[in-house]
């Protein structure tokens, strides 16, 4: 056996083993919320095991220093070095704008009614204000970062259209707006999609999940590091005028 054939066939079983978790809470478990939260605990954990230790992975809640915020988010993956969460209360996890590298929404299937449910989700995490300051380094001070454009996407276990990604009707509902733009998603029956500055890459095969996690890869690759947030920002929020 080569040792390409070999490697697609473990990358295979990966996918496998994610699609069976999903499957068995979709048919196990009744109560939607805990459906869930299974789905993306389970996202979550491939998500953690595939990223390199630098990118946090968890569910959260995004805000700004204005005081905004965005809506529930599945998965955020962020800075956890510089930026770390502001604040745990109960369930919930809040994390500064300026730390988000990537948000993803988890359903149990790619459709038009998920897709626009995902852009929304989207523009609720770009439409936050983003600080950044200088850095000092051991070769002086840089002047600030202009904040990245923040990867946003859907995961899922189907897909509505017979033909998968590759549906036309996948291409007439995928948001484009600036701020709902999807730049990557994944169903493991359906396929995975990638926005790329030459068009959208569409990719079908045993190998969904990890022709997905690559690309994702590669798109955090060329973000770099997160801007420098402004403390003091923040620290505003708190005064009394």
């Amino acid at each position: 056996m080569s040792n390409d054939i070999w490697l697609k066939g473990v990358f295979e079983d990966v996918q496998k083993d994610l699609h069976h978790d999903l499957y068995r809470a979709s048919r196990g478990v009744e109560h939607a919320p805990t459906k869930g939260d299974i789905h993306e605990g389970s996202w979550i954990d491939v998500l953690r095991d595939y990223l390199p230790k630098r990118y946090g992975v968890d569910k959260a809640i995004i805000i700004d220093s204005k005081g905004n915020k965005s809506d529930q988010i599945d998965i955020v993956i962020f800075d956890p070095q510089y930026t770390p969460m502001l604040l745990i209360q109960q369930s919930h996890k809040y994390i500064p704008a300026e730390a988000v590298y990537a948000v993803f929404e988890c359903k149990p299937t790619i459709s038009k009614e998920y897709l626009e449910y995902a852009g929304n989700k989207a523009s609720s995490v770009r439409n936050l204000i983003r600080t950044s300051v200088p850095i000092a380094t051991a070769s002086g001070t840089l002047p600030p970062k202009t904040p990245h454009t923040i990867i946003c996407g859907i995961l899922a276990a189907r897909c509505d259209w017979v033909e998968g990604v590759k549906s036309k009707s996948f291409d007439n509902n995928l948001p484009t707006t600036a701020n709902s733009l999807l730049d990557i998603g994944c169903s493991l029956e359906g396929g995975t999609f990638v926005s790329e500055s030459s068009g959208l890459d569409k990719h079908q095969s045993n190998n969904n999940l990890m022709y997905f996690l690559f690309n994702l890869l590669a798109k955090l690759q060329t973000l770099g590091t997160v801007a420098a947030i402004d403390w003091k920002a923040y620290a505003n929020i708190l005064r009394e005028d």
